[in-house]
């Protein structure tokens, strides 16, 4: 835990989740059942990420959700940097006890407090009297920081309460007002719902509905999209207050009710001294790609078992800085590189969107003197396949000098990873070729976090996701007649999602009577190392009796000098059952260079005959389309099922 490292931190203490635990007065809102099996299994004597089994019950509330900090200077270290400045871990907490405060007037019925989004005529001395009303009950005063800004400072709430299972969505682009939202969100007992930003308002609509949103907590860019659909939901909506700049030393008492961090700390542990380890703290939508997107509920206690399980398997530190350009609304983006880093007291620098060139820019900027790097370096960058094909293509658009100048930067970095979805070789092996990096690939799931990963240290295999997590249990179920050693994925982990939100068909059919996650991917494992072949459902192809892996064809294909992305999938065939459809994006150099020659890029014959040294009769595809580009989610995953119900739709009806 690096407790001699003196720097502010966030974290979650440990849990001990009693099989029985659930509670009749746990939530407002959940409903109150027996503890399923997956969630008996983590009263069991397993390994946390390095601490000792946590099979003994508590008899006092846990103190689950922990936001704490070295007194001293500690508060001043960077937690956040965006495009605008950076805070500190002591800033980002202040303004998320306020928002606390804030989110217990809404969904109490208490007077509401204006904060950003609603006109605050000053009386006199500065304070109006909505707030000063709204002050008597929560500690709650109006400041005026140093830009100008009004802010919400507190004093010591006299009386300490807890919203139990309200549910809250986020949206904003990466900031630190999102991390002071989910942080708000947590301290005052709610569930906090990220939203995703590129989604249209009805898909929008579905997520607030399905979850029963109460209150929309929003920035600005994503006023006038959100209002209207949290308006129709019956929602109260709410623009994120500005985490304020807090010059002073916040150990020394403040003026204007502003809290010390001893005052602050206190009033932290006395609201988590409520929260207990079982009870809703997220709510993830899955991406969809194999249907519709459903709620996966996660508790404080699974969500610390995963950011302490991957801090402690990829060695996260204080010292580390991650560049971040994810989206907020998955595990990749959220847990990954965003929980995990602050619960250990690292950095984070965010990108407000993906951009090849500020990408390559920073690791530049971060490693110009190779032998001193920078006060503010980049030490780790996770991204999606996509990303890393994106950043490809822009370095081979770049001189030659530049070209050494970023590779030489690049190979600084401690620590560069890679999920979300498979990443083909030919693209690992070149990022290797240009920056020194084996890329680290891992896998994962919304319902569980991470489960597999190949190693910090050791032997990092192209095309296989590794081994097994500190604390997650693994069971490959084969089928009958399938190969020997590939079958279905079941996951037990101490970081498990609790229940598929209002859908508990859905979640006991999930799960098998010994608590294993049934994940709908079918695997193989050579030497201990697991390889993804695909989602059951739409990744593998059953075609005259075979079963075949299309991200197996997909990793072959990408090697064709023509071929820049592909995706393969099954299409039916009275026959065959089904038979193999390629659908291939070009390179753009070699799709102009045909059209100049009104000649067709790539055809069906001429990709046979490319791969007939490379795959099995019955892998080679029978079927080819040509586009210019694949529909793919926020984190570059193709929805197969999408794509699949678009290529039949074109195909002529019987």
């Amino acid at each position: 835990m690096h407790s001699g490292s003196g720097r502010c931190r966030v974290w979650l203490f440990r849990l001990h989740l009693h099989p029985r635990a659930a509670s009749p007065s746990f939530s407002l809102n959940l409903k109150v059942h027996d503890v399923p099996a997956h969630v008996r299994h983590l009263a069991s004597a397993r390994v946390i990420a390095g601490t000792e089994p946590t099979t003994k019950p508590v008899e006092n509330a846990l103190d689950v959700l922990k936001v704490g900090f070295s007194i001293g200077r500690a508060h001043r270290a960077i937690a956040i940097s965006d495009e605008r400045r950076s805070h500190s871990y002591g800033e980002l907490l202040h303004s998320s006890f306020q928002l606390s405060l804030l989110l217990q007037s809404l969904l109490r019925g208490e007077r509401q407090l204006p904060v950003a989004n609603t006109s605050m005529e000053a009386h006199g001395d500065g304070v109006n009297e909505l707030q000063q009303e709204g002050s008597k009950t929560l500690g709650v005063y109006k400041k005026t920081n140093a830009e100008g800004e009004v802010v919400v400072v507190t004093e010591r709430s006299k009386q300490v309460k807890i919203l139990k299972g309200a549910r809250v969505g986020i949206m904003g682009k990466p900031c630190a007002e999102f991390v002071a939202g989910m942080w708000g969100t947590w301290l005052s007992g709610a569930v906090a719902v990220p939203l995703a930003l590129n989604h249209p308002e009805a898909e929008l609509l579905h997520v607030l509905s399905d979850a029963g949103v109460s209150v929309v907590f929003a920035t600005e860019e994503y006023r006038e999209l959100l209002e209207p659909a949290a308006k129709k939901c019956g929602a109260l909506f709410y623009l994120l207050p500005s985490v304020a700049s807090l010059d002073n030393d916040l150990s020394d008492k403040q003026e204007h009710g502003l809290q010390s961090i001893e005052k602050m700390e206190a009033e932290i542990h006395k609201v988590s001294s409520r929260i207990r380890g079982e009870q809703a703290a997220l709510i993830i939508y899955t991406s969809g790609t194999t249907g519709k997107p459903k709620g996966a509920v996660h508790t404080h206690s699974s969500i610390e078992a995963q950011v302490r399980m991957l801090a402690k398997a990829w060695d996260y530190s204080t010292k580390d800085r991650f560049l971040h350009c994810l989206p907020l609304h998955h595990v990749h983006g959220l847990v990954n590189i965003l929980l995990a880093p602050l619960f250990i007291g690292a950095t984070i620098e965010f990108l407000p969107k993906f951009s090849t060139w500020d990408v390559w820019r920073r690791w530049q900027e971060s490693y110009s003197n190779l032998d001193v790097p920078a006060s503010d370096a980049i030490t780790v960058f996770s991204g999606v396949p996509t990303i890393y094909v994106r950043l490809l293509q822009g370095y081979d658009l770049m001189d030659v000098d530049h070209q050494i100048s970023c590779s030489l930067a690049a190979s600084k970095l401690r620590l560069m990873m890679c999920g979300s979805s498979a990443l083909p070789e030919p693209v690992m092996e070149k990022w290797e070729r240009v920056t020194g990096h084996r890329l680290l690939e891992r896998y994962g799931m919304t319902e569980f976090g991470m489960g597999l990963s190949n190693p910090l240290y050791g032997d990092r295999r192209p095309g296989f996701v590794g081994e097994p997590l500190p604390g997650v249990e693994v069971s490959i179920v084969e089928e009958e007649g399938a190969a020997s050693g590939v079958g279905s994925l079941c996951i037990r982990s101490p970081g498990m999602f609790s229940e598929y939100w209002n859908l508990p068909q859905v979640t006991e059919k999930s799960f098998r009577k010994d608590g294993y996650f049934e994940t709908g991917d079918t695997v193989t494992k050579e030497d201990g190392y697991y390889k993804i072949l695909g989602r059951t459902s739409v990744d593998i192809i059953k075609s005259g009796g075979y079963k075949i892996s299309s991200l197996e064809i997909e990793a072959v294909l990408l090697q064709h000098p023509v071929i820049a992305e592909c995706a393969i999938m099954g299409i039916p065939d009275k026959d065959y059952g089904e038979i193999i459809s390629a659908i291939i994006v070009p390179h753009e150099a070699q799709a102009a260079a045909a059209a100049a020659k009104w000649e067709p890029v790539l055809t069906l014959e001429a990709l046979r005959d490319w791969a007939r040294p490379l795959l099995a009769p019955y892998k080679i595809p029978q079927h080819l389309l040509v586009w210019e580009s694949l529909p793919r989610n926020a984190m570059g995953k193709v929805n197969k099922k999408d794509l699949k119900n678009l290529i039949l739709s074109s195909f002529p009806k019987a």
